[in-house]
């Protein structure tokens, strides 16, 4: 059957059709759509077909653990995450390269180059070769579809882990996409042949290492002979051009056959040595690598071919350094002229997002505000989410906004300097993702600081999923240590200002850790309950 599908919806219905039984993921823009996806297949599943467990997970290292303890039953589990998700699960992801994968395990990371909606651009493939796992780039969403699945056959046969990254055009662009009938049917959980193989002392750990590194060469070999990584010689040899994944698509674009280049696609990580080899062999004295993110296989493509060979892209400015390629950047490295710029283009102007009109962390934001005009010196240190807009006119709140929960740590931190008032401001979400351990420190030093938790009871910023804290904030922060009396909710409303900015006051003045619960339901994920409760 033929589907139109986003690559994100391309990836989870290959995965469906491969005989998952998990998939475990924290929201993440470009990752999000996958399991929203499968979550929506899962609530129209036809009676007597096995369930797929599709819940959120807390944070992206939970969800890779609990994808490993699925693998380990001889399940196959997807693992989905954008590419600052990996940073908080590679403790995990490491040690599952080490004590490998039973059933299939397949780690999605969506990276974000020009960071459309993020804090900083990585490319994931880094994280592969650092494991040394194999890789998967798909160039289009037909491929996204089959690699999945050919992703969790191989990790059934090689016993490691996978990795498949995309990029945000890749996971949030459309094309047509033909699936197979007959899938596979759902693992029989089965224990691991050598379950030592699971537990990482040094003793056991050692000789897994051993066997991840003698499995190198299979997983070069393995690429070699991909269908996934074609080369094709060109009437012009002496110039040859490598181009990965996505970027592949913005060579097609340009190419003209009678430019004769060699051309060699790469979409299957380990690099494969031997097409790279024959490209040599065939007279190349010129390569330019085009790749979408950092330029990974630029600086080791230098280490594959002789120093004779000039090898340019993001690294010597044939191509842009920074942020995502495009089609009239890739003309440009190929020599062709500037195709002529389309009016519109020029009357396009960038609009700064803003927080919604009734949103609670306008209000929250405007009480703190009034408050810290009567302090000297405040700082105020804010995290990730739809409340990092407070850091942009009209409200100006925020000094520093780092990653994931590091509101509270960094806050904890400047009050150790002895900074007062020492502020975060945290969402719910992102509390129960990552601050709850920093407020654990702050209980534990007694540290001077208000942290502000900011709770919409949803995950906003990435369209309203689930919070994992949701209804339970209060029990968290006293069971952190927090004295109860110095845990406040208020509701964030006009009406409220007042006492808002009282109890505001009075926990700045307290010397010790309090917590503000600011909580009010977004306005985006009420105007679905509403329009839900009606029909």
């Amino acid at each position: 059957m033929k589907h139109l599908l986003l690559g994100d919806e391309a990836i989870a219905q290959g995965a469906i059709d491969a005989g998952l039984s998990g998939v475990y993921a924290y929201p993440g823009t470009p990752s999000t759509e996958i399991t929203e996806y499968i979550q929506m297949r899962e609530a129209k599943r036809p009676e007597g077909q096995a369930p797929i467990f599709c819940k959120w997970a807390a944070n992206e290292k939970t969800a890779m653990e609990a994808a490993l303890g699925m693998s380990y039953m001889g399940k196959r589990a997807l693992v989905c995450m954008k590419h600052v998700g990996m940073n908080v699960c590679m403790d995990a992801f490491m040690a599952g390269s080490i004590t490998g994968a039973n059933g299939g395990l397949v780690v999605v990371a969506a990276d974000d180059p020009s960071m459309h909606s993020s804090q900083n651009e990585q490319d994931s493939r880094f994280y592969a070769k650092f494991a040394m796992i194999p890789c998967f780039e798909p160039s289009n969403q037909q491929e996204a579809y089959d690699m999945v699945q050919e992703a969790f056959e191989l990790s059934e046969k090689i016993h490691y882990p996978i990795l498949l990254r995309v990029t945000t055009r890749m996971a949030h662009s459309r094309a047509v996409v033909e699936t197979r009938e007959n899938q596979p049917k759902q693992n029989e959980m089965r224990m691991p042949d050598n379950v030592k193989h699971f537990i990482l002392l040094p003793a056991f750990a050692k000789g897994n290492y051993a066997e991840l590194v003698a499995a190198q060469d299979n997983f070069v070999a393995l690429s070699n002979g991909s269908t996934h990584n074609t080369y094709v010689k060109g009437a012009n040899p002496r110039k040859a051009i490598i181009a990965t994944g996505i970027a592949y698509n913005y060579l097609m674009e340009n190419y003209d056959e009678k430019m004769g280049y060699s051309i060699l696609k790469v979409s299957q990580y380990p690099l494969p040595a031997a097409l790279i080899d024959r490209m040599v062999q065939d007279g190349a004295e010129e390569v330019l690598v085009i790749e979408e993110g950092q330029p990974v296989v630029e600086e080791l493509i230098r280490g594959m071919v002789p120093s004779t060979v000039k090898v340019t892209g993001r690294l010597t400015g044939a191509l842009p350094r920074m942020g995502e390629l495009s089609p009239d950047c890739v003309r440009a490295a190929l020599g062709l002229e500037a195709l002529p710029v389309r009016e519109a283009d020029t009357l396009v102007v960038n609009r700064p997002p803003a927080l919604c009109q009734g949103c609670g962390h306008r209000d929250m934001y405007s009480a703190l505000n009034e408050v810290l005009k009567e302090y000297k010196n405040p700082r105020v240190f804010g995290d990730i989410g739809c409340y990092t807009l407070g850091a942009l006119p009209p409200y100006q709140a925020l000094h520093a906004t780092l990653e994931m929960g590091a509101s509270v740590t960094m806050a904890k931190g400047a009050a150790d300097a002895g900074q007062h008032p020492s502020v975060g401001v945290i969402g719910d979400s992102t509390f129960t993702h990552s601050g709850m351990t920093g407020l654990l420190d702050c209980v534990n030093s007694k540290s001077n600081v208000v942290i502000i938790i900011s709770d919409n009871l949803t995950t906003g910023m990435t369209g309203g999923q689930d919070s994992a804290g949701t209804g339970r904030l209060e029990a968290i922060c006293t069971g952190l240590g927090v004295e109860p009396e110095h845990v406040r909710v208020v509701v964030p409303l006009p009406k409220n200002m007042e006492e808002i900015k009282q109890v505001l006051r009075e926990e700045i003045d307290y010397n010790g850790t309090s917590v503000v619960i600011a909580r009010r339901e977004c306005i985006q994920t009420l105007k679905r309950h509403l329009k839900a409760a009606k029909k």
